[in-house]
């Protein structure tokens, strides 16, 4: 049962986390930045709880706060340059984010003993649920609500005059920015909120994993991250959850006797899903390479050859 209930977190935070990713994917653009964003929140809601003794809530909004303007600072910059660029510029950042915390060491005394981050053995004894007597039915019971609770707040979004600048912006730029859009300010609000859901994402997963270092954050979870709305559809914030619950439930967990092919199998999805769904899982009917479901009729009449209408 332990196990179900642990594996039922892990979704349940990814899922925030590829929510993150959604709302930057909806302007158009392909953002690495989420794992340090998620690094941000994780530390910052680790360091307060742990080591000022703050209560879990104000914690975690503070560090969904930080990740939030600091998405908001690089997004300015960042979102001078597009596409491949865009890529490097957030893989970039990500990476120096990781190796800030890997050289972080600040500790303080308290009656455990000293507790903090310490470079590269990483940050333990973030104790708050254990500390408080949290049952592992209660994490999962939080962590779940928080989902439930943005995405709400991101179909309200979505529904709003915020989505659809949103979705204008991802569809072509320049007919938007013709139509009196302001790009930067769709862009950076998407980032800005973007960061919000992954610090908030991060500050649980520090919390319920008791222990977080450096090698938590690294480019595969930003690949996660991006991959979850792209195979469940933009269209559909219930598309990232089942893509979640496919990848972590069944492609990580449930192949792990298959070892590093499971890697293979992450890539060969990814492709599968380009060529015979390529707006994701709820997004669009079935297409089929090769195949149409409506059957061929006849360009001509048979006789003129006269275009029908």
């Amino acid at each position: 049962m332990d196990f179900y209930i642990g594996l039922l977190q892990v979704i349940g935070v990814h899922t925030l986390l590829g929510l993150s990713a959604w709302c930057i994917l909806h302007t158009g653009q392909v953002s690495m930045a989420q794992g340090g964003f998620f690094a941000i929140g994780a530390y910052v809601a680790g360091m307060l709880t742990a080591m000022a003794g703050w209560s879990l809530g104000p914690a975690l909004l503070i560090a969904a706060v930080i990740a939030s303007l600091i998405a908001i600072a690089i997004g300015f910059p960042a979102l001078r340059v597009k596409g491949l660029m865009l890529v490097v510029a957030t893989t970039a950042f990500a990476e120096i984010v990781r190796l800030v915390f890997f050289n972080l060491k600040w500790q303080v005394q308290t009656p455990n003993g000293p507790i903090g981050p310490d470079g590269g053995l990483g940050f333990g004894g973030i104790r708050y649920f254990p500390a408080n007597g949290w049952s592992g039915l209660e994490i999962l019971t939080l962590i779940w609500c928080l989902v439930a609770g943005v995405m709400l707040v991101l179909w309200l979004l979505d529904r709003s005059r915020i989505g659809t600048l949103w979705r204008a912006v991802g569809e072509d730029e320049v007919a938007a920015q013709s139509a009196g859009i302001n790009l930067t300010a769709a862009k950076v609000s998407a980032f800005g909120i973007g960061g919000a859901i992954a610090g908030l994402a991060g500050g649980i997963f520090s919390h319920y994993t008791t222990h977080i270092e450096h090698g938590n954050f690294t480019i595969l979870l930003a690949t996660f991250a991006i991959a979850y709305p792209i195979i469940g559809g933009l269209k559909s914030l219930l598309g990232t959850l089942i893509a979640v619950v496919f990848i972590q439930g069944v492609l990580i967990e449930g192949l792990r006797f298959l070892g590093d092919l499971r890697s293979l199998l992450f890539g060969a999805l990814i492709l599968a899903i380009m060529l015979i769904r390529p707006t994701g899982l709820l997004s669009a009917p079935l297409r089929l390479p090769f195949f149409n479901s409506k059957k061929n009729t006849p360009v001509g009449d048979g006789k003129t050859g006269a275009r029908h209408a």
